[in-house]
């Protein structure tokens, strides 16, 4: 028995369970994910995972070499996946637009939609819309790109008669930011820049968001939920700009959760029939869990709702 297998919660699943064991049994036919960041790491095993329980997966990648690949990779092991990749850098504004519109064209539903893509603590940088890169790839990316695809779930949701979901990675560390929780009037100044703060900020952000939606999906009568996650801490190439971080992470290497485990609770939240109707929380090892205050405040969340619409330009 490991560390990870000594809790397991009242969903019936722990630390130490896989993607597949979170899904066994579940059949996905019928549904249509987006999963970005399925290149590598847990979007590429959730990608996976999805595609065998049925679920047609659409891959938005940077790279689409590589995100054509990656299709072909998990083709050869599952024979029916349905399997598309469509280019997208969540970190640009553009190319969000460019490919909201495209998959809106297409006549796509959208019964899924999992914001996995994201970068960890790099030196101070802006991204082509001179907003913090870490802010810009982890948030406001996924901000707008909900919002532009907003309209195709609610339509799937009404002609199929089956509950939308959106799903955004968090993180524990949500709960290590600046003072406030956002710092709105010192997103881009380097000055200020903390890279761990910052990261920490983006990924409160992300909370945040899924509790607003939330709260207007209610008030809406939408039949959409929103949750987000912590994944748990996973050896993966995303804390290669980490530093002390990055140092710790290879030093504890055989207390981490591996890939399968980690994208074990992205994938309850996106198909397990236990959370039908569970909207606004925050998960980790495939169980409900707490947020921090901040991740849990009304005002702060609407208040970086407006923040976001004038950021982005949206209505």
């Amino acid at each position: 028995m490991t560390w990870h297998s000594i809790c397991t919660g009242k969903s019936g699943f722990s630390a130490a369970s896989t993607a597949e064991d979170v899904t066994k049994g579940i059949d996905g036919t019928g549904l249509t994910a987006i999963v970005t960041g399925a290149t590598s790491g847990i979007g590429l095993e959730t990608a996976r995972v999805l595609a065998l329980r049925g679920v047609r997966v659409v891959m938005p990648v940077r790279n689409l070499e590589s995100g054509k690949k990656v299709k072909d990779i998990i083709a050869e092991k599952i024979p029916y996946a349905k399997l598309e990749v469509m280019e997208l850098d969540v970190s640009s504004l553009e190319s969000v637009r460019k490919f909201a519109s495209q998959y809106c064209s297409k006549g796509l539903p959208l019964n899924i939609l999992i914001l996995n893509a994201g970068i960890m603590t790099p030196p101070f940088t802006l991204s082509k819309d001179n907003i913090e890169l870490q802010f810009a790839t982890n948030y406001v990316g996924n901000f707008l790109l909900t919002n532009l695809l907003l309209d195709t779930m609610k339509k799937t949701t009404r002609e199929r008669g089956n509950e939308g979901r959106i799903v955004i990675l968090s993180s524990e560390v949500h709960r290590v930011t600046y003072k406030g929780g956002i710092m709105f009037d010192k997103i881009n100044d380097e000055k200020s820049y903390n890279a761990l703060y910052a990261y920490g900020q983006s990924k409160l952000a992300s909370a945040l968001h899924t509790y607003e939606l939330t709260r207007r999906f209610q008030e809406d009568g939408v039949n959409i939920t929103a949750n987000s996650l912590h994944p748990g801490v996973i050896k993966t190439n995303l804390a290669r700009h980490g530093g002390f971080f990055t140092v710790f992470i290879n030093a504890v290497q055989s207390l981490l959760k591996n890939i399968p485990q980690g994208a074990a609770t992205t994938c309850y939240v996106a198909l397990h029939p236990q959370l039908k109707s569970v909207s606004g929380q925050y998960f980790a090892d495939s169980n409900l869990s707490k947020a921090s205050g901040y991740a849990r405040d009304p005002e702060l969340a609407k208040k970086l709702w407006d923040y976001s619409l004038k950021l982005t330009g949206s209505k």
